[in-house]
């Protein structure tokens, strides 16, 4: 079986499984460090330290403040001691018990994931060492502790095999070569926006860029073909992972509203909160409820030598029990119209 269908198979496999429990923020994180720390056949991801001054305050605040991270799980992302990371706190003046929550008419609120705690709740074994590279959290607008990690991309296959994973349970056409892609971390800039951009030795390149707004986020992926062959049968798979936005972490796969190139998921019990999300041109919409994840994967146009492709992704929140009108919503913006050119090569 090819390593694409057998990547697919097992994850569509577990679609509609897992566990029938609704869990807390606070007892659901402090599960996952215990489970993490001891898991025989997984790691967390290999720890990054802060190698400058403003770097190591960012990482504490982002951590910490934003994504409320304990000490253990600094000193697991860092690869420091849970007593140096006592220290750094102190000296860079992190005020541990500081929110930050989104203001009416402000942009929502889109950062870097910092790794040290695994995005899902169940099918780790399907993403051993994730990897903070191509995730970002977005955080809901009526809880400042609340997010949802977006993979993009989660991985990206073609005619030439499995291009790229953000984990490493399934061998890339790269590591079956012995070759190992360098760590990788988001451009931040000055306007919210977050920007990625990757070589491949082959000489494809690809990137996104991740751009908030009141209304919603826009993302933009993009491939540069800078290689001598026909890149085709392209599919960039990308993940929303629900677990850290408390009432959407419920594993049960029927409960999504899916209207392609549109999937939400809704806030339980009420059902009155949802979390959407769509790329274009679209593939294929699908859950996997073990995790728990929703996708909206969009295939692109065959790319030949020195051209570039580039697919439109959405995401937003919707407070409301009308999601298919809000959908229609959405849908007048007309984000999939919007200009977007892949950088120069």
């Amino acid at each position: 079986m090819k390593r694409r269908q057998f990547l697919e198979l097992s994850l569509v496999s577990l679609a509609s499984g897992g566990v029938s429990t609704s869990q807390s923020n606070a007892s659901d994180r402090s599960g996952t460090l215990a489970h993490w720390s001891s898991h025989p056949s997984a790691t967390l991801l290999k720890p990054r330290t802060p190698q400058t001054e403003a770097e190591m305050g960012y990482w504490l605040s982002n951590m910490i403040v934003d994504h409320r991270y304990s000490v253990a799980e600094v000193s697991l992302a860092m690869g420091l001691s849970p007593e140096r990371i006592e220290t750094e706190i102190a000296r860079h003046r992190i005020d541990t018990s500081q929110r930050r929550f989104v203001s009416p008419g402000a942009s929502l609120r889109v950062l870097p994931y910092p790794g040290g705690r695994h995005p899902r709740i169940g099918f780790i074994e399907g993403a051993i060492d994730p990897q903070r590279d191509t995730k970002v959290s977005v955080f809901t607008p009526w809880d400042a502790e609340s997010y949802v990690v977006v993979d993009a991309p989660e991985a990206i296959f073609s005619n030439l095999g499995l291009l790229y994973l953000a984990h490493t349970d399934i061998a890339t056409i790269w590591e079956e070569q012995g070759i190992v892609l360098a760590p990788s971390e988001w451009s931040r800039h000055s306007n919210g926006v977050l920007t990625s951009d990757r070589r491949l030795p082959n000489g494809l390149r690809f990137g996104v860029e991740v751009r908030p707004s009141p209304e919603g986020v826009r993302f933009y992926g993009w491939i540069i073909n800078g290689s001598t062959q026909l890149l085709e049968e392209v599919r960039f798979q990308n993940c929303l992972l629900l677990k850290g936005a408390a009432g959407f972490q419920r594993q049960v796969g029927n409960l999504r509203f899916m209207q392609a190139p549109y999937i939400a998921a809704p806030y339980e019990p009420a059902l009155d909160r949802w979390v959407i999300t769509a790329w274009d041109p679209n593939g294929v919409t699908w859950g996997n409820a073990a995790c728990p994840c929703i996708h909206s994967d969009p295939h692109p146009p065959n790319c030949a030598p020195g051209d570039s492709i580039v697919v439109r992704g959405w995401l937003s929140f919707y407070q409301g029990r009308e999601i298919s009108r809000e959908i229609a919503r959405i849908d007048s913006l007309r984000w999939r119209d919007a200009s977007f050119a892949a950088p120069q090569v």
